[in-house]
């Protein structure tokens, strides 16, 4: 059991290195390729397994599809009403006025009397 204990030890070592010596060797957007490879693959197998899944079970797939449409036409029916009152559709945003603050009274002194001439 040892000796094959360090064999998968080693074959992980070796496949750890050649995997270092890939990323290292490859420009910087193949990397990029790579990436969008594996989301096409990961987005096939979905698509695969929602397709056994729907295959399988209809009922859950029609009782989705239902649901989906209602929550749709409910929406659908709150926005008509709210653009009929005359509300904003895209959201509860309204105007606010912006408010200046009061300017600073200063104090002003009194005229000085000019002395001598004018008495």
């Amino acid at each position: 059991m040892s000796r094959l204990d360090s064999y998968s030890g080693k074959v992980m070592d070796l496949v750890g290195q050649v995997g270092d010596s890939l990323r290292t060797s490859l420009p910087g957007t193949t990397g990029k390729w790579l990436q969008t490879g594996a989301a096409l693959g990961v987005a096939r197998t979905g698509s695969r397994v929602v397709g056994n899944f729907i295959r399988r079970n209809p009922a859950v797939a029609v009782a989705a599809a239902v649901g989906a449409g209602a929550i749709w036409f409910a929406v659908h029916r709150h926005r008509n009403k709210q653009q009929a009152e005359g509300e904003v559709i895209e959201g509860k945003a309204r105007r606010i006025e912006p408010r200046r603050t009061p300017r600073k009274t200063t104090t002003r002194r009194a005229p000085r009397a000019k002395s001598g001439a004018e008495e």
